[in-house]
């Protein structure tokens, strides 16, 4: 696999790969990771607190997980994912997490190089994907050991680095930093490229000879450019027989589709905020920074801004009281400070004045202008007009995927193709035991592509996909 470096991709090549993975997120490395000779037992000896789990684990002892029949070990499991398979690896690796218990994975791995399928793992970042582009200090959603890859626990990774999770939870750089030390010490570098920009997937039938072949297999070409570092761009064509898209949802901020929205004062990442404070275009004297959202992002920022003594003014189109919101779906004890977000959203609306100095909520507001003179204008829930002078406007409201790189984008691989790419509501149809697209042989969808929205769970469609193209592997002619 060494012919397939950074270096021969510049080159290109017409001989294809078996697998080529977009995207170098978790779901990405995790997938890496199985595909590079890594197979899951059971430890011997090891007893899975799921007794149903337990007995089938039993029937079949010193064979790999990945050979056993993964629609057979995760029928009956239950847990927070829609994903059968999820939730099997999950369990196998947490076995009572959710019952606050610590007990732990009762898999071992072993290393069978001859079993590993030649693959390529394109990222636009380090590996560890857009967990690059978050606020360094910014405290994970997750617990900490709920970002763990198979076999590297991040609280023993992060007590080598004499860090600590913070209650029970990591920063967003601690994270990033694991991935791409995960990929370094997991010996799966050779795997990966980064810089990587893929421009188009596009179809092709493989050509069989003699009277007795079978129906032709679809090859993909896979385009794109390498970004070098004077930001010139080197084109690469490369050809595999299976791809693997795991490229998240962070591609493309979601848009509020107003009038000037795209005022160089307007942005869509909280990074616009990190830079404009380093400028010093945003200072504690400086008019408020707007922030339009009520999900995490915006909490997030809410508290990079307040821990900088910058005014806010927080708008958002739901009521503090709407049980969809998402901190009302958090428990105080593990999320204190999203809880404080809640609380200041609450309290601290423009009509009523309360503790909370340079920081004001707008309940029930729908932004309807930015104007040149950094004029913000609200709808209030009366259906009245409000004016703001703001320095700053975050819109942080969600984000799409990206699939520009596919025909009509994807919109041919969704449940409902009628409706956009949606992580939550339309994902791309995949088989739940193979995460293979039900419209596409040789395509594959991990992670929010197939509507697995947590590190967590998103190693499942890793487990799934991984096993399948063992198979294909195995079943292949000399």
């Amino acid at each position: 696999m060494s012919s397939w470096r950074r270096d021969s991709l510049r080159a290109s090549s017409s001989e294809p790969l078996p697998v080529i993975i977009i995207g170098n997120g978790p779901s990405g490395i995790c997938l890496s990771y199985l595909l590079s000779g890594h197979i899951p037992y059971v430890k011997p000896g090891a007893i899975h607190p799921h007794p149903l789990l337990q007995r089938k684990l039993a029937e079949a002892p010193g064979v790999s997980i990945l050979d056993q029949d993964l629609e057979y070990l995760s029928e009956g499991l239950e847990g927070r994912s829609q994903s059968p398979v999820a939730l099997l690896f999950d369990a196998l690796l947490r076995p009572d997490t959710d019952f606050g218990g610590s007990m732990d994975s009762v898999l071992s791995w072993k290393r069978h190089k001859e079993r590993a399928v030649p693959h390529l793992v394109l990222g636009r970042n380090l590996p560890g994907g857009a967990w690059h582009s978050i606020e360094g200090s910014m405290v994970t959603l997750s617990q900490g050991q709920w970002m763990s890859l198979p076999d590297l626990q991040v609280k023993d990774w992060m007590r080598k680095k004499c860090r600590g999770l913070r209650n029970s939870r990591a920063t967003a750089g601690d994270i990033a930093h694991y991935y791409r030390d995960y990929v370094i010490k997991k010996g799966l570098s050779h795997n990966f490229v980064s810089g990587a920009v893929v421009t188009a997937v596009e179809q092709a039938e493989a050509e069989h000879g003699g009277p007795e072949a079978q129906a032709p297999s679809p090859l993909f070409q896979v385009k794109g450019y390498l970004t070098a570092k004077d930001h010139s761009h080197q084109p690469f064509s490369l050809w595999a027989r299976n791809v693997v898209l795991a490229t998240g949802t962070f591609d493309s901020p979601a848009r509020l589709g107003i009038p000037g929205e795209t005022l160089p004062f307007v942005h869509h990442e909280l990074a616009a905020l990190e830079a404009a404070l380093r400028a010093g275009t945003v200072n504690p004297h400086s008019d408020p920074v707007l922030i339009v959202g009520a999900g995490l992002s915006a909490a997030d920022a809410v508290l990079f801004a307040r821990h900088y003594n910058i005014q806010v003014i927080h708008a958002f189109r739901r009521s503090v009281h709407d049980p969809g919101l998402v901190f009302n779906q958090l428990p105080k004890m593990l999320y204190p400070e999203y809880h404080k977000v809640h609380q200041m959203m609450r309290d601290q609306s423009i009509l009523s004045p309360s503790p909370y100095e340079g920081y004001r909520s707008l309940p029930e507001h729908r932004p309807l202008l930015f104007k040149e003179d950094h004029q913000a204008v609200f709808q209030d829930p009366q259906g009245g007009q409000q004016l703001f002078g703001v320095s700053l406007v975050l819109v942080l409201i969600g984000s799409h995927p990206n699939l520009s790189y596919l025909p009509r984008a994807g919109a041919d691989l969704v449940i409902d193709p009628d409706q956009p790419l949606n992580p939550k509501r339309n994902p791309i149809d995949v088989d739940p035991f193979t995460h293979e697209s039900t419209h596409q042989e040789g395509l594959y969808a991990l992670g929010p592509l197939a509507g697995d929205n947590f590190v967590r769970f998103v190693q499942g469609g890793a487990l799934a996909a991984a096993s399948s193209l063992l198979r294909k592997e195995t079943r292949k002619p000399p």
